[in-house]
């Protein structure tokens, strides 16, 4: 499954700013994730940072019949209030990855595209990693094969830069001599404008609109997973899911 290449899949030209994005690594994220990915040079999972619990990490939402359910990935968290992600163990202590086979089967084997998808997922669940970190990005990999992504990925603990919050974003785009910072509508509150006007590089606030697309069942339900859309439009995902932004977003940058 392919889709039509963007301009955000090539290396930027001479006279093209080098744009990039940062977030954690989540299991199976939403379609703004996705849309950051594919509308940046270069693509940096922060994984050094502390685990949060009740968050996007290790859980995510899919469709049912009735509504939405969540799919979570157990990790082992008792006693380890302060553990970072690169620290967070998957608990294998229950057959996790067959009741989420299994979930998927029941809500999606009547999916449009779910012969091409679930076998990929299938793939990735059959490895027993140790850790969460690993097995999100094991995922993504897979979802931004499936998409047809390109962009290049980075993971902030191999390029080594200190810094806590907007200090580290701040560092991870010097270091990847970005021009340009893309970023959700929350980072308004925390990030420094003028910090980063002071080193030539933009602010892009992304105010993602989420589209509509095919669903098994009547009532759309936005905000899931991205592999409810794979599911359910295979080769048009990546078009549905970067359209929102081409068509209805409106891009606020601070400069």
């Amino acid at each position: 499954m392919r889709g039509n290449r963007s301009r955000a899949w090539l290396a930027p030209g001479p006279n093209k700013p080098m744009q990039i994005a940062i977030l954690q690594p989540s299991f199976i994220p939403w379609l703004g994730y996705f849309d950051q990915i594919a509308r940046t040079d270069a693509f940096v999972f922060l994984d050094d940072v502390q685990y949060t619990r009740r968050d996007w990490r290790n859980r995510n939402r899919i469709r049912t019949a009735s509504g939405w359910m969540w799919l979570t990935v157990p990790v082992q968290t008792r006693g380890k209030f302060d553990q970072s992600l690169l620290e967070t163990q998957i608990d294998h202590s229950t057959d996790w990855r067959a009741k989420h086979l299994q979930t998927l089967r029941h809500n999606y084997t009547r999916a449009p595209y779910f012969e091409e998808v679930f076998p990929q997922l299938e793939n990735v669940y059959a490895r027993e990693l140790a850790l969460l970190v690993d097995f999100c990005l094991e995922m993504l990999a897979t979802i931004n094969q499936i998409l047809g992504l390109q962009t290049k990925i980075y993971r902030s603990s191999e390029l080594n830069i200190e810094g806590q919050k907007a200090d580290k974003i701040l560092s991870l785009c010097q270091a990847l001599n970005a021009d340009e910072y893309l970023t959700g509508d929350l980072a308004r509150d925390y990030l420094p404008v003028d910090e980063f006007e002071e080193r030539n590089i933009k602010l892009t606030y992304q105010n993602y609109v989420h589209p509509e697309y095919h669903q098994l069942h009547a009532e759309f339900f936005s905000h899931l997973s991205v592999i409810d859309l794979l599911f359910n439009e295979g080769p048009r995902s990546l078009k549905i899911l970067t359209g929102a932004h081409a068509e209805n977003a409106e891009v606020v940058t601070a400069s």
